[in-house]
């Protein structure tokens, strides 16, 4: 599914319950997460309705590298021949996504979270457990990034250790990747909040990290589960805070 222009040259992507963005200025088009592996399908698609081609796409920056946000990936940066930007901290996961840390053991915890079952089936038939590593990536920390758009990186450490979110002050819009979610993937739960322990390496640590987002004052936010939020920056951070860890 795409929704276009949720800010102005900003077009998200749905994919298994999973979002990804297209993001345009005069150089080209970024890529923000690479969904699913399934997603490459929808990319072709995608560009040619906002009238892009493969040859406009410059870059692929991750918010973090988790398995159902590296999906395209490896794919992108072979058959585009475009850089695959990902923070130091998370360069790691890139080799091995699926290994991450959390704080609650995952199946359990799926167990008991019986409205999320459509969501996983989703994951499982779009193939999102099984991404490919990426074989060669930039590693980014702070500033801005030297792709289409120029966002600036905001360190948001807690969902992984080297997670960021990506403000474009210009456009009053933050993609905030899985600091916090409109839609909670563990739990169905619609948000603002941040993800279920079974996909957090630190939940503390996440909430405190808001504060960044919540100093950016972006009036629209973007995010990696759910539907965009309009509400500002402040209101949405107080809400993930209110409903705390799952």
């Amino acid at each position: 599914m795409l929704q276009q222009n949720v800010a102005p040259g900003v077009h998200r992507i749905e994919d298994a319950y999973t979002n990804w963005f297209l993001v345009e200025d005069e150089g080209g088009v970024t890529i923000v997460d690479a969904g699913v592996p399934t997603s490459w399908h929808s990319l072709q698609d995608a560009l040619h309705q906002i009238g892009r081609t493969r040859q406009d796409v410059k870059a692929l920056v991750l918010t973090h590298a988790h398995f159902d946000h590296i999906g395209f990936a490896e794919r992108a940066r072979r058959e585009l021949d475009i850089p695959v930007y990902v923070h130091e901290n998370d360069y790691p996961l890139t080799k091995r996504p699926r290994r991450f840390s959390y704080e609650r053991r995952r199946l359990p915890y799926y167990l008991t979270r019986l409205k999320a079952f459509p969501i996983v089936a989703a994951m499982v038939r779009s193939r999102a457990l099984w991404p490919s590593p990426i074989g060669e990536s930039v590693r980014y920390s702070n500033g801005s990034l030297p792709v289409p758009g120029a966002p600036r990186v905001l360190n948001t450490p807690g969902h992984t250790v080297g997670h960021c979110s990506l403000h474009f002050p210009d456009r009053d819009l933050l993609i905030a990747g899985d600091a916090f979610v409109m839609l909670d993937p563990y739990t169905a739960e619609r948000g603002p909040k941040i993800v279920a322990g079974a996909a957090t390496a630190d939940s503390r640590r996440d909430l405190e990290t808001l504060d960044a987002i919540g100093e950016t004052g972006a009036g629209t936010i973007i995010t990696g589960h759910g539907d965009p939020w309009t509400g500002g920056a402040a209101e949405a951070v107080r809400r993930a805070r209110e409903r705390g860890p799952s």
